[in-house]
């Protein structure tokens, strides 16, 4: 499974978010512990633990 994200630095820290879940950031001391705590951010979300989720759709349209 790939999971695409968008990060940052600011104060030593990267911060980052699922692109999918932009409104849940998390952080690191380094990209790989970013990576880590995405990966269990990630599985919250999928377990249903996390209440409210808002989820990107897609939505096909023909114009008649």
């Amino acid at each position: 499974m790939k999971l695409s994200y968008t990060y940052w630095q600011n104060d030593g820290f990267y911060i980052g978010h699922l692109n999918e879940y932009p409104e849940y950031d998390t952080q690191g001391k380094s990209l790989a512990e970013l990576e880590t705590m995405l990966k269990s951010l990630y599985e919250d979300i999928s377990s249903g633990e996390l209440e409210g989720i808002k989820r990107v759709g897609v939505l096909e349209y023909e114009m008649a």
